[in-house]
């Protein structure tokens, strides 16, 4: 992406190498297939098959994972002048298997370049110039550095007037719910847009039904807010109106990834002018569609294929 053209979209938080397990071999042997993830970096890549500009805010090391990021992201059309390299920490890891009970996660992240990441790092000019800035959980939990880093991107982009997304996407393993809730909803309360997803906001809030959350996410200050609910579809608020968007229907084989792709994609069209109903429709679609193959990355949809799911769904009744 040429520096002329700066990222509309930035997203901040951790990339990693990704080892998604395949069904089991007739033998018995589990085999994994390599990919990429990291929350924020899936959505960056769904921002720009969407048609965005979008960048990441990230760090990786100076090893052949890190190279590997860069060239997806060029690949892919995200902006990697924002992305640091470094020489003492390396490329997170992280292995997905499926059982009974869904996708579980092993993570090798500790001493990664992202956990590394401190505000000395945050690129304040790069920020200024976009007009949404994303981050997760995620991007706080890895370390006390990098949530200090977000706190100071987030405080940079309301100085100067940029929209501030912020995704819940909690992981126990990384920090326990007392501690996660009060640093996820201090960032919060400075954002415009939340994106909580139905099972973390109950972890996080204590409430359990959906309208009770929307409204303690609305009562933090966001003037949008999104319910990822997962098969129950995306719940959409504001202080004047709510609207429940159903799933798209598909065959899903593996959902990891599902809702970067839906921030990623709902953001992006917020940035294309939609409004945000429109918006939520869409990313439902390309979430969905986002689940019918293996891995973070390599489903994702591209524009042309949620515009002809959405064409044919429309077609069939199956779109309100």
């Amino acid at each position: 992406m040429p520096d002329a053209m700066p990222a509309d979209l930035l997203c901040m938080g951790e990339p990693m190498l990704e080892f998604n397990q395949l069904p089991a071999e007739p033998d018995g042997r589990v085999l994994y297939l390599q990919g990429y993830g990291g929350d924020t970096s899936n959505a960056a890549i769904a921002a720009a098959r969407q048609g965005a500009r979008a960048g990441c805010i990230a760090a990786v090391g100076q090893d052949s994972a890190g190279d590997a990021f860069l060239a997806l992201w060029q690949q892919e059309g995200v902006d990697t002048a924002t992305v640091r390299r470094s020489t003492t920490h390396p490329t997170a890891v992280y292995f997905v298997s499926h059982t009974e009970r869904g996708h579980q996660f092993l993570f090798y992240r500790t001493g990664s370049a992202a956990a590394a990441y401190t505000p000395a790092d945050v690129p304040e000019a790069a920020i200024a110039r976009a007009r949404i800035l994303y981050a997760s959980g995620i991007s706080q939990a890895i370390s006390d550095s990098a949530a200090d880093a977000v706190f100071h991107a987030i405080a940079i982009a309301r100085r100067h007037g940029v929209r501030v997304a912020y995704d819940t996407n909690y992981r126990p393993r990384l920090w326990p719910p007392a501690r996660a809730a009060a640093v996820m909803h201090a960032a919060i309360r400075q954002a415009d847009i939340a994106l909580p997803s139905l099972d973390d906001a109950r972890l996080l809030t204590g409430l359990d039904a959906p309208e009770a959350i929307l409204d303690f996410y609305l009562g933090l200050g966001p003037r949008l807010v999104a319910l990822k609910m997962g098969a129950e579809g995306t719940f959409l608020a504001t202080p004047e109106a709510r609207l429940r968007i159903p799933p798209h229907p598909v065959r899903p084989v593996d959902a990891t990834g599902a809702g970067d792709t839906f921030c990623g994609s709902f953001l992006a069209r917020l940035i294309a002018g939609d409004a945000s109903e429109d918006a939520a429709r869409y990313a439902a679609v390309a979430a969905a569609l986002s689940t019918t193959g293996f891995g973070a990355v390599a489903p994702i949809p591209c524009a042309d294929a949620v515009r002809e799911a959405m064409r044919v769904a429309e077609g069939t009744g199956l779109v309100r």
